[in-house]
C-alpha cells in the first residue's frame, strides 16, 4: 500500500508539472502598458492594439497629474500600438490633445472598448488622431504624457493642483510645481468649506477640485453645438482687448458640442463661421455677412483686414445673439447652411 501511495503521488506530481508547462504564462503584477502623466493637466487616455485583422481601442484611462496607471494589462504583443490623450473638460483654454495622425474611432461620451470601424460616424463615434507606439517587450512598457516644462511626477502633481485651484476660482498664482504657504492655506480653506478631512490625499483633492472647476466653467463661456447629421468645422470671431480676433478650427461631429471659450464673455458682439462636410462638397452658413480671416490649419488671428496679405483667406461669419449672463450657446442646424458646392481648393 505504501508503494502504491508513493506511485500515485509521483504520478500526480508529473501530471501537475505537464499541466503547468501547458498553461500560458500569467502576467505578473505591474506588467502591461503603463502611462505616466508628467503634465499639469488631468488626462483621459485611449490606447489601441492589433486584434485580428483590425485594431481594438480602449478608453478612457484617467490620469491625474503626476500619476501612472496601466492602460493595457500584460502580457503585451510586441508591435505597433496606438496612443491618444485628451485634457479634462474642467481645464480652461480649450481642449488639449496628445496624439498623432493615425485616425481611430473613440466614444467621446464615456468608457469604451471596441474594434475601430472604418466609418466612425455611422457607429455614433468620432475619429481621433492616435500616435503610433512601437512596443518591443511582452512584459512591461511605459510612455509619458509631457508638456513644455520637464516636470517630475511630484512637480507635475503640484502643478496640477495649482492649475485646478486657479480654474476652480480658489487661488491664483504661478504654476511652477512648488506648493507654497499661501497655496497650502487656500487648500486648507477649501477642505474646510467642503467638509473634507484635513488629511485628504492629493489624489482625492484633485478629484474634488476637478468637480469644482467643471461646475464653475458650466456657468460661463461660449459653446457651439452641431444639430446636423454631418461633421462641421467651426470658427469664432469677437472683439478682444486689443481689437478684433478670429479663432478656429473646432471639429464638431454630428450631435456634438465644443466649448470654444471657457471664461466669462465680455462684450455683446460674437460671430461664428462653419463648414459642413458632404460628399458633394462643403456647405457654409447662408446668413453670413461679416468678413474675418481664417487659416487653413488651426489659427488665432488678430485683426480682420487684408487677410490674403497674411496668407489667410477671407470668410463670411454670422452674428450670434448677445450673450446672457456672460454665457452663450450657439446651435448649427441644417437650415442654416447653403446648398452644397464643390471645394475648389
Amino acid at each position: 500500500m505504501a508503494l502504491e501511495r508513493l506511485f500515485l503521488r509521483i504520478a500526480a506530481l508529473a501530471i501537475a508539472a505537464v499541466t503547468a508547462l501547458a498553461l500560458p504564462a500569467r502576467a505578473q503584477a505591474g506588467d502591461g502598458w503603463e502611462l505616466c502623466n508628467r503634465t499639469s493637466y488631468i488626462i483621459e487616455a485611449a490606447v489601441g492594439h492589433a486584434q485580428g485583422t483590425g485594431v481594438s481601442v480602449d478608453g478612457w484611462t484617467k490620469l491625474p497629474p503626476g500619476a501612472c496607471k496601466t492602460a493595457l494589462p500584460g502580457p503585451l504583443t510586441p508591435g505597433v500600438h496606438y496612443l491618444y490623450g485628451r485634457g479634462s473638460t474642467a481645464h480652461q483654454g480649450g481642449g488639449r490633445e496628445w496624439g498623432g495622425r493615425h485616425e481611430l474611432c473613440v466614444d467621446p461620451t464615456g468608457g469604451f472598448s471596441l474594434e475601430s470601424p472604418p466609418d466612425c460616424a455611422a457607429m455614433g463615434l468620432e475619429p481621433q488622431g492616435f500616435r503610433p507606439i512601437s512596443i518591443t517587450r511582452a512584459d512591461k512598457w511605459s510612455n509619458n504624457f509631457t508638456e513644455i516644462e520637464n516636470w517630475t511626477l511630484d512637480n507635475a502633481r503640484n502643478a496640477g493642483l495649482q492649475r485646478l485651484l486657479d480654474e476652480a476660482g480658489i487661488v491664483s498664482g504661478n504654476i511652477d510645481g512648488f506648493i507654497g504657504g499661501r497655496t497650502r492655506a487656500a487648500i486648507n480653506d477649501f477642505l474646510k468649506v467642503k467638509g473634507l478631512p484635513a488629511d485628504t490625499s492629493d489624489a482625492d483633492l484633485i478629484d474634488y477640485l476637478e468637480q469644482a472647476a467643471e461646475e464653475r466653467s458650466r456657468a460661463v463661456g461660449f459653446t457651439l453645438c452641431n444639430r446636423t447629421k454631418n461633421r462641421i468645422w467651426s470658427a469664432i470671431a469677437r472683439r478682444a482687448t486689443e481689437g478684433w480676433e478670429s479663432r478656429g478650427w473646432w471639429r464638431i461631429e454630428a450631435g456634438g458640442c465644443a466649448r470654444v471659450v471657457d471664461r466669462p464673455l465680455r462684450g455683446s458682439e460674437h460671430f461664428v463661421y462653419a463648414e459642413m462636410e458632404e460628399p458633394t462638397g462643403l456647405r457654409t452658413l447662408s446668413r453670413a455677412s461679416e468678413a474675418f480671416c481664417v487659416g487653413r490649419a488651426k489659427f488665432a488671428i488678430s485683426g480682420r483686414e487684408n487677410c490674403e496679405d497674411g496668407s489667410y483667406r477671407t470668410a463670411l461669419f454670422a452674428r450670434t445673439p448677445a450673450p446672457t449672463e456672460r454665457k452663450l450657446v450657439f446651435e448649427f442646424f441644417e437650415r442654416d447652411f447653403t446648398d452644397a458646392k464643390q471645394d475648389d481648393d
